[in-house]
């Protein structure tokens, strides 16, 4: 196999967000393709999709590097930011980007864009990173294009001694303005100074012909119309996925800056730890394990469910041996499986609630099948008078986290969750991102609008996609099924229109859109969350710190997602009680309540179902 000649050190995916249309799975496909050794992901001051990228590259023989193009503060002007790539070197460096975005976006006073301080990295430590002078956007590039020499060495010099050995200036060309000269000042001051040299390609599209539907994107992000002749134009038609034959031609002249691509590549290396479960640490009394806290405080709870469920003595002892069986198995289950701190916990918080006047959901989902869960008034279900099964919930021959689905009043949610912050530690607690995408349907209304097409003829087209089960099919599918859009393709008058229309939809469909934050999950890690993943948080009074991993890359990151579910119908059945006690001056207690009360069967039967939870819809 021939040596590799280049490596891309430079790509933003669909998560930069706003500037970058690259599907992660179609990039590390065209690398493998191409006989790349490696393949770094820098997306604009995020972590987002390092997940689902390291496991697509490893599962593809491709080395995944990680790392981020980040904002630098200008101390001098705070409008004023330049930028720097930062790739990760070892776990140590990966701690250290995550900290650093992290402090990035929870910094105070914060506007749209995360940036970091110089004087963070030598707070923090850099030495697992590798900095890379950021081209033409960096701060050495911006001093050679203005001419001045002597500002481009001393901050070339600066960043060289705070990334002693890691700091790479880099060149690039992909036909921004002034090219040729930044190129050759950076090479000369390269010599100069004695610092190495690195040839890069800023990826933002996967082919040539994507540029048009990459500026749809960028327009689409930044409010402008594609045919408006003011609006920033950064981006080129060359910054698509450059095979190592074409970055070798275009870099002929500098071979050293190719060789030293595959040099960072061999010098850049990341493992993470996916698959595994870190629970925090419960705290239990002295000289006593989890599991043997687990089955105390079991015990002691079942007994006091049997004097609840069986005042009569007699009667207690009969139905007695069937439960103390069923909690002898369910634990040794738990126990067996390492799951007894995750009890405890969520009991914990749940319990705390209980106490402090926010209201509790009964139980839901297969986690009712669990008399320890019942025991501990996790839920307030006797699974054996309904004969549910625990294998349910859980089953030693198909191992995954138990997950208790568990609702809040809605109006008291955040109080569990400070409690719970307040428990564990601030830095150890966090809300999950969630992805909005681009559906087809979106898509349509939104290229639509940077086409400047007539709002008229947009929304028409978008309610023409068929919907199947709630969710929108593709747009290819919908020309199949969908008569009306084939007719109006082959209009005369708009024909064109809705044929480009559709063509750059169909490039942008299901595309990363937005981030927003999941309905109830919250993380709760052993130690600061950024030892898995970094923090994201918008900008806004009410935004809320989210792990920059999704639900499913924290989980397979070793996180545990408990849910914390928002729900209304509590609330209601709240303020009902409350009326109920003020004109009767009776305090129900709901969980008291027989299933016997014809009136409440009348109620389903005359559908009168609203506000009913799970039966309204």
């Amino acid at each position: 196999m021939n040596s590799p000649r280049f490596v891309h050190l430079r790509l933003h995916s669909e998560y930069s967000v706003t500037d970058g249309i690259v599907r992660l799975g179609d990039a590390v496909r065209r690398a493998a393709a191409d006989g790349m050794p490696a393949l770094a992901l820098t997306d604009l001051g995020n972590l987002f999709g390092l997940v689902k990228f390291y496991s697509a590259a490893r599962g593809r023989g491709v080395k995944p590097l990680a790392g981020a193009d980040v904002w630098v503060a200008d101390p001098e002007s705070p409008e004023g930011a330049s930028r720097l790539l930062l790739l990760v070197r070892n776990r140590e460096g990966y701690l250290q980007l995550c900290k650093l975005l992290t402090r990035a976006y929870l910094a105070e006073g914060r506007r749209d864009r995360a940036e970091i301080r110089r004087s963070w990295l030598r707070e923090a430590g850099c030495d697992g990173l590798v900095a890379l002078s950021g081209g033409p956007l960096g701060d050495v590039g911006e001093a050679l294009a203005n001419g001045n020499l002597d500002l481009a060495r001393e901050r070339a010099l600066a960043w060289g001694t705070l990334f002693p050995g890691a700091f790479y200036l880099e060149v690039q060309r992909y036909g921004q303005p002034q090219q040729e000269l930044i190129v050759q000042s950076t090479a000369d001051l390269a010599a100069e100074l004695g610092l190495p040299l690195v040839a890069t390609h800023p990826v933002q599209f996967l082919e040539r012909d994507d540029f048009r539907a990459h500026e749809a994107r960028v327009c689409i992000a930044e409010g402008y119309v594609l045919g408006d002749t003011r609006r920033p134009r950064p981006y080129t038609e060359e910054q698509y996925f450059k095979t190592q034959a074409e970055m070798a031609e275009l870099f002929a002249d500098l071979p050293e800056a190719l060789e030293n691509a595959v040099e960072i590549a061999r010098r850049c290396s990341i493992e993470l730890t996916l698959g595994k479960n870190f629970l925090p640490d419960f705290p239990t009394p002295e000289g006593m394990s989890l599991a043997e806290f687990l089955v105390q405080e079991t015990k002691i709870g079942l007994e006091k469910r049997l004097v609840e469920l069986y005042p009569d003595d007699a009667e207690r002892e009969r139905r007695r041996p069937e439960y103390d069986q069923r909690l002898a198995f369910e634990n040794d289950t738990i126990i067996q499986m390492g799951f007894p701190g995750y009890f405890l916990i969520v009991a914990d918080f749940i319990n705390w609630a209980k106490q402090n006047g926010v209201p509790v959901g009964p139980g839901r989902g297969s986690g009712a099948g669990s008399l320890v869960a019942y025991s501990l008034r996790i839920t307030d279900l006797d699974p054996l008078a309904y004969a549910l099964l625990f294998e349910r919930f859980l089953n030693p021959e198909r191992v995954s986290m138990p997950d208790f689905d568990v609702d809040f009043c809605q109006d008291n949610r955040w109080r569990v969750i400070e409690y719970v912050r307040e428990r564990y530690g601030a830095e150890a607690v966090s809300q999950i991102a969630t992805f909005g995408t681009m559906s087809s349907k979106a898509v349509i209304r939104d290229v639509g609008r940077v086409l400047d097409l007539p709002y008229s003829l947009c929304d028409r087209l978008s309610k023409l996609i068929p919907v199947v089960q709630n969710k929108p099919v593709s747009l290819a599918d919908a020309l199949d099924q969908e008569p009306v859009l084939k007719e109006m393709m082959a209009d005369e008058r708009d024909g064109e229109s809705i044929r480009e229309l559709f063509d750059l939809a169909a490039r942008l469909e299901d595309l990363t859109r937005n981030v927003g934050m999941h309905a109830g999950g919250v993380l709760i890690a052993p130690g600061r969350i950024t030892d898995f993943c970094p923090i994201y948080q918008a900008t806004g009074a009410d935004a809320s710190p989210v792990s920059q991993f999704d639900k499913d890359d924290v989980e397979k990151a070793g996180l545990v997602k408990f849910d914390f579910l928002g729900l209304r119908n509590l609330t209601i059945i709240e303020l009902a009680l409350e009326y109920v006690e003020r004109l009767t001056g009776e305090k129900l207690d709901l969980m008291s309540l027989g299933f016997g009360d014809p009136a409440a069967y009348q109620i389903l039967k005359d559908a009168n179902t609203t506000a009913i939870f799970q039966v309204e819809s």
